[in-house]
């Protein structure tokens, strides 16, 4: 709940034309949350930073589709979930977690691990936003070992990959989930650190862009692309399914949708346009060989 104050009040302090939202929310099965939400504003469109800690007497499929073994086990699941969709489109949309999970079941040690993340979803390429974003990410994790950055790298360009369109979601990030390495200190401090990294990764890139003009053309494009993002939550994204399937609060699970967005049949971006482009730009690289001096 610490890291959500942190959060929403530096996003808060950007934003001049509106304010988080709180509601407090219980779970009928077991627990509840803290939603914020703010929309309408003059730089963020809509966004949500999410606090839940829910448990029950039965984990959802999502949560034991690769630990089959868990099957009908207890759980307590507790985590800060947030997505900020900008109305400039040079501002790239964002999202960022942490969470953990404990699983409990007769003749069973309890098993727990924790997860988390954040990605970056640009609209327009701008290289030098992409290498701050991976530079803070790789800065996060070397106290935790130099192979850390890279093996989550790597599983976030897994993960942000939509199938069905062989593309991927944005310019990626870090990306866990199932981590119960080296004991339970070093897994709560290596989540903590992800997690604090959000807003040094992100506000550089939000003051950079935001004063940017943009036309209508732009804008609609933007939501063009938006469309993507709201294929992978609603295909794809094991916490809106582990939130649903777990009879989680629908309007927290689905705060992370954009307010505006858009689906044209068979269009593509003017060859040579700066549309075009981002199609190649967020192919997963090296972002930490670029201009690295």
């Amino acid at each position: 709940m610490g890291l959500q104050d942190r959060i929403c009040n530096q996003l808060q302090a950007l934003e001049p034309d509106a304010t988080f939202v709180e509601e407090s929310w219980q779970r009928e099965a077991g627990g509840g949350g803290r939603t914020r939400v703010i929309a309408g504003g003059s730089l963020f469109e809509k966004g949500g930073v999410n606090f839940s800690h829910v448990f029950g007497d039965r984990l959802p499929p999502s949560a034991t589709a690769l630990r089959p073994d868990l099957a009908g086990s207890g759980f307590q699941a507790m985590g800060v979930s947030l997505v900020m969709h900008p109305d400039n489109p040079f501002v790239p949309t964002s999202h960022a977690n942490v969470r953990f999970f404990i699983a409990e079941k007769p003749g069973m040690e309890p098993l727990w691990w924790f997860g988390g993340g954040f990605d970056l979803t640009p609209y327009y390429p701008f290289e030098e936003d992409c290498v701050h974003w991976h530079r803070t990410a790789r800065a996060a994790c070397e106290p935790f070992g130099s192979e850390i950055y890279p093996r989550f790298k790597q599983q976030c360009d897994d993960y942000f990959y939509l199938r069905h369109r062989d593309e991927h979601r944005g310019v990626g990030g870090l990306f866990f989930d199932d981590y119960n390495e080296r004991g339970f200190d070093h897994s709560f401090a290596l989540m903590q650190a992800v997690g604090d990294a959000y807003l040094p990764a992100y506000l550089p890139i939000v003051e950079r862009r935001r004063g940017l003009a943009f036309d209508d053309q732009q804008k609609a494009f933007q939501c063009y692309r938006r469309g993507r993002y709201v294929e992978f939550n609603l295909v794809f994204d094991r916490g809106t399914l582990f939130g649903l399937q777990s009879g989680g609060r629908t309007e927290s699970i689905l705060m992370s949708m954009p307010p505006q967005v858009r689906w044209d049949y068979n269009w593509a971006p003017e060859p040579g346009s700066r549309e075009s482009e981002i199609a190649d730009f967020i192919q997963p690289r090296d972002w930490l060989g670029v201009n690295d001096g």
